[in-house]
């Protein structure tokens, strides 16, 4: 997969409006559960818990955190694009997000990314996505939203 370079702010500017790309699948793993759990002090046995969820959650499995596929949205995303002379991208906003449905662990999920607006605020660019977390073999998304991420140049 070629991921999309961006060396100034009119290239970004110029995918307004446009999808920009899909990721690659990342699976998500019981490991990778259990250490973000550790990370955000959240242990629900949901999470947690194979033996209890396969008798007691709807889902027959142990979950991710909803805050954990949210996580992976600046990874994901260096997939598909790649900004030349970036001295650093900021998590700026999220306008909207729904979690759609839950990610199972050994699940694989992939980002689809549509620049909504690109702006210059005086030399911090304002990027805005619409962002889908698709579930591999899933109909309904794990989440969609609108997110902001700000790009410092050198």
């Amino acid at each position: 997969m070629s991921k999309i370079i961006i060396r100034s702010f009119e290239e970004l500017q110029q995918y307004e409006g446009t999808e920009m790309g899909v990721s690659e699948y990342h699976t998500i793993t019981q490991e990778q559960i259990n250490l973000f759990a550790d990370a955000t002090l959240d242990h629900q046995w949901i999470h947690l818990d194979a033996e209890r969820a396969q008798t007691e959650s709807p889902f027959k499995s142990t979950i991710a955190h909803g805050y954990l596929t949210v996580s992976l949205l600046p990874y994901l995303w260096g997939q598909i694009i790649q900004i030349e002379n970036l001295k650093m991208q900021v998590n700026y906003e999220i306008e909207s997000l729904r979690f759609n449905q839950a990610v199972v662990v050994n699940s694989a999920l992939r980002l689809r990314v549509k620049l909504l607006s690109a702006k210059d605020l005086r030399g911090v660019i304002k990027a805005r996505l619409e962002v889908t977390m698709e579930i591999e073999d899933s109909r309904k998304p794990a989440f969609t939203g609108v997110i902001t991420f700000l790009y410092h140049f050198n």
